[in-house]
């Protein structure tokens, strides 16, 4: 397996920073990562963690900050986390990546890596040592060109920096641990090595625990006023928008500015500093009318000054609601665990493009939609809209519950059996196992209403195709029986497993 950028790295919609905001917050780690050791008269804090809660901006600082330092080639490496996104929610990859980055940063590097593959090539296969990777393939290939003076070109700027962002969206808690007290063990190592490392993620106690000590600078971004970058942030979207929409022109010419100084005021002060919301906000108010919903964004804005994350999502949701497949659509949207372009959502679930298409175009506020069948993912906007999705107390009737991976399998099941569409095919043979797994979550007795509500919903399904359904359900029944017969949850999916496995045989997959 060579040692590649294969990687995706792209970001969720509106992860930059807005420009000319968070100047103050840029420039303080600027100053600390630009810091030299040998000039400093304290001792250098290595690493710092910055904090901050949901939708506050962290992606986005983290972003400016590597675009910053890979202008002035500083920029060792980054890595950017993001929850249900494949390799980008795991340590699978993450050694590598920093690895092959360093590469492009310092080409020196190179050689010392080829040479620790050679003499280990298990170094990148699968249940590879993530300590062992680190070492071997990022720490000792960077001080080996620093030892030569193979990297002097970028040290007469600084020290090199490693930006890693989301690390709590990383699903592999064990493996950030593992991470986190390695770095914190190679620093203590070698105190006067230049290298910085920039983390960003939510208070995560797993994270936390680990962090808060004396040898990590902590930076907490709620403590950093936003409110005139948020304004800042508001009137320039406010005004595009106008140049675009004939409504709002034709209200300011007959009535003056809008939103008014007081109107922009409200929302400021309701924002609270949340990023996610002042933009969740700016496109609830400014998005086109339907004939479900037919209000003007002078009419929004009141209603978006009075409402939270959750009511707005609510409110956007709603516009799609009466659509069909809309469930199981924002469900697949929630669940996946990569983003799929809309083709391949309509693959999967066995209906049009433009059915996908009819329901996505009314939740533009909330989830990013391509602008053609065939290029780019649909992705939500924020993770905040999954927690929220997810979370039955919050979302109400549109609450994705986690027995739908039950579906997902089916889906996945058919998929792996209709190889004409290549990227569902990839994606049914990889996550299918995944999805089971995190059906069995639940309690038996949930399981099995669950299953016998799906069977019932499948049988009215046109879109059902019966000879794999009859197959998926046989893997079903024994998954049913081992539950009335069994209280072992680990007996349970043992029996549940062969059961899957002999279905396949006896369908003929190998």
């Amino acid at each position: 397996m060579p040692l590649t950028l294969e990687i995706e790295q792209s970001l969720p919609p509106d992860s930059a920073c807005f420009p000319g905001t968070r100047k103050g917050v840029i420039q303080g780690i600027t100053s600390w990562a630009d810091t030299r050791t040998v000039l400093s008269k304290t001792p250098v804090m290595h690493v710092y963690w910055f904090h901050g809660f949901a939708g506050s901006g962290k992606s986005a600082v983290s972003l400016e900050i590597a675009k910053i330092y890979a202008g002035s080639g500083r920029l060792l490496a980054s890595y950017f986390f993001f929850r249900n996104a494949g390799d980008r929610s795991r340590m699978h990859r993450f050694a590598a990546t920093l690895a092959a980055q360093m590469v492009a940063a310092v080409p020196a590097t190179a050689s010392f890596i080829k040479a620790a593959l050679q003499d280990n090539p298990g170094l990148l296969a699968q249940g590879a040592s993530l300590t062992m990777q680190l070492e071997r393939l990022v720490y000792e290939p960077f001080q080996a060109a620093l030892k030569r003076g193979l990297a002097i070109k970028g040290l007469f700027k600084g020290p090199f920096l490693i930006v890693i962002d989301g690390l709590d969206e990383c699903e592999d808690k064990h493996g950030v641990a593992t991470f986190i007290d390695h770095f914190l063990d190679f620093f203590r190592r070698h105190p006067s090595i230049p290298l910085r490392f920039l983390i960003t993620s939510r208070v995560e106690e797993h994270i936390r625990t680990r962090l808060e000590n004396g040898a990590v600078l902590l930076g907490n971004l709620n403590s950093h006023s936003a409110d005139e970058d948020i304004e800042m942030f508001l009137q320039a979207s406010f005004r595009d928008a106008a140049t675009n929409d004939r409504v709002i022109q034709t209200y300011v010419q007959a009535h003056g500015e809008w939103p008014t100084k007081p109107d922009m005021n409200k929302l400021v002060q309701h924002i609270k500093g949340s990023f996610v919301l002042a933009s969740t906000i700016f496109k609830f108010i400014v998005q086109p009318a339907t004939e479900e919903d037919p209000l003007t964004p002078m009419d929004r804005l009141p209603l978006a000054e009075m409402n939270g994350l959750d009511s707005l999502y609510a409110q956007t949701l709603a516009r799609s609601q009466h659509l069909p497949h809309f469930r199981n659509i924002i469900a697949t949207v929630a669940l996946l665990r990569r983003s799929l372009p809309i083709i391949g959502i309509a693959k999967l679930l066995g209906i049009e493009a433009f059915e996908v298409v009819h329901v996505l175009l009314n939740l533009q506020a909330i989830i990013h939609v391509p602008g053609t069948d065939e290029e780019g993912k649909v992705t939500l906007c924020h993770t905040s809209l999954r927690d929220f999705l997810t979370t039955e107390s919050r979302s109400g009737c549109f609450f994705v519950p986690p027995s739908f991976h039950l579906h997902l399998s089916y889906y996945c099941f058919a998929s792996i059996y209709d190889k004409s569409a290549e990227i569902t095919h990839h994606y049914a043979e990889r996550h299918i196992h995944a999805h089971w797994r995190r059906f069995p979550e639940l309690k038996a007795c949930d399981l099995i209403n669950e299953i016998g509500l799906f069977k019932a919903q499948a049988c009215q399904s046109p879109l059902v195709k019966r000879p794999l359904y009859h197959a998926f359900l046989c893997s079903l029944s024994f998954y049913s029986l081992s539950l009335a017969n069994s209280r072992n949850s680990a007996e349970i999916f043992l029996v549940y497993w062969n059961g899957q496995w002999l279905v396949l045989g006896l369908s003929g997959k190998n």
